[in-house]
């Protein structure tokens, strides 16, 4: 036997020997289901096949402005790193047909679908548990299966908006700001993929599997957290703060430096000691304006402007060297300087994975790790990749399979 692959642990991945169908697409569904590919399941994306030789796949693929050949973009490669590709073509009969044949030896079947297709397209548990009745069925969607909504479209965006995020982040005197990143989209795939596997787990123990429902506005709603709490229970609007502060605690905010910005973070009063002594400032814990944390918190904007006078003397470097390890602090960094951040690449946060068209492209890997190690890392597969061997393990020949993507079916 050959010596185990530097990095990976000689012991099976968690999910391995574990078979997920997945019909999904974009951003969320397939963000969750990654984390199950790099936990060693074996994911398996339905796709609808090309049409006339053109377009089809995961719209995810054709999204630009960075493309490793035509219809694979470098945008597919962040959600669906270690995964298969099957091409079918789920509105047909015999795609539905070939779909419940791979459930009948699925643990999982997963889809961020519209709210109404997934029981139009047979991808329920009622529709799926005579075929296999310890089939787990995550669903996804935008407002979920069971209300007014469920054919409403809907996005990480306006998610944002109708939950309350955007009238939570910015400037007091400015507009409403959507968070940089499709969060939403990302905490609904995490979501899912912890619903997924909690019933896997009871269905290896009571032999039934069951539908899982998360949808993006109540994943949204959920993660408005104690504002949400504070408001419904005693009236209390968390306003927007300054230079990104926490509502409460006082300093904890952005701060501008000789050169750039720095977030930090004097919430404790233990950590309040240690910055106004490492800044050569003591006399500050004395102030009776901000000598406790209410005081602190009343006087925000004064202690703010002194702050201010203080950070702004130095650049962000000479600030965080001083603070690192003491106290929370980190500079506030370009994408650049974030992307290129060196901890990053000690951790082994920065994988390389080889693709046909592209060796050693730069992804993020798993932050989970398992017995200490990062997860091995693949590149997500091209289109139909895995189609023919697939089809063939459910016994069809090259000639069946010719002829069902010659009808459009894969």
């Amino acid at each position: 036997m050959g010596e185990a692959e530097p990095g990976v642990s000689q012991r099976p991945l968690p999910l391995a020997g574990y078979r997920i169908l997945s019909a999904e697409q974009y951003g969320a569904g397939p963000y969750g289901t990654m984390f199950l590919a790099q936990l060693g399941a074996e994911v398996i994306k339905i796709e609808p096949p090309p049409k006339n030789g053109k377009g089809g796949g995961d719209t995810a693929r054709a999204v630009g402005p960075h493309f490793l050949r035509e219809g694979e973009s470098l945008y597919f490669q962040t959600f669906n790193l270690n995964k298969k590709s099957l091409t079918l073509n789920l509105q047909s009969d015999e795609g539905r047909e070939i779909f419940r044949r791979l459930a009948a030896d699925a643990h999982a079947v997963a889809n961020n679908l519209r709210g109404d297709l997934p029981e139009r397209l047979g991808l329920t548990y009622d529709a799926l548990k005579d075929v296999n009745p310890r089939l787990v069925c995550a669903h996804l969607s935008a407002y979920g299966r069971d209300n007014e909504r469920a054919k409403w479209p809907g996005y990480d965006y306006l998610m944002q908006a109708e939950a309350g995020f955007l009238a939570l982040t910015g400037e007091p005197d400015g507009p409403p700001v959507r968070f940089g990143l499709s969060m939403v989209d990302f905490m609904t795939g995490t979501m899912m993929a912890v619903g997924l596997l909690a019933a896997l787990a009871d269905a290896e123990r009571s032999g039934l599997g069951r539908d899982i429902d998360v949808d993006l506005l109540s994943a949204a709603a959920h993660q408005m957290s104690y504002p949400g709490i504070w408001y419904m229970n005693e009236d209390d609007v968390t306003p927007r703060a300054p230079f990104g502060a926490h509502p409460t605690a006082t300093p904890s905010q952005m701060f501008r430096t000789a050169d750039g910005w720095m977030f930090v973070m004097a919430q404790l009063p233990k950590f309040w000691a240690v910055l106004v002594e490492e800044i050569g400032r003591p006399e500050l814990a004395e102030d009776a304006r901000f000598a406790t944390p209410a005081a602190r918190r009343e006087n925000r904007d004064a202690l703010t402007a002194e702050l201010e006078s203080i950070f702004g003397a130095q650049p962000t470097a000479h600030w965080v060297d001083l603070l690192k390890g003491k106290m929370p602090v980190a500079p506030v960094n370009s994408l650049e300087d974030a992307m290129d951040n060196p901890f990053l690449e000690q951790t082994g946060m920065i994988d390389h994975v080889d693709h046909p068209d592209r060796a050693g492209i730069k992804v993020l890997t798993s932050p989970i790790k398992v017995d200490g190690e990062r997860l091995p890392t693949s590149a997500g597969p091209l289109l139909g990749a895995e189609s023919d061997d697939i089809l063939a393990e459910l016994g069809y020949d090259a000639d069946a399979i010719a002829a069902l993507k010659q009808s459009g079916v894969v």
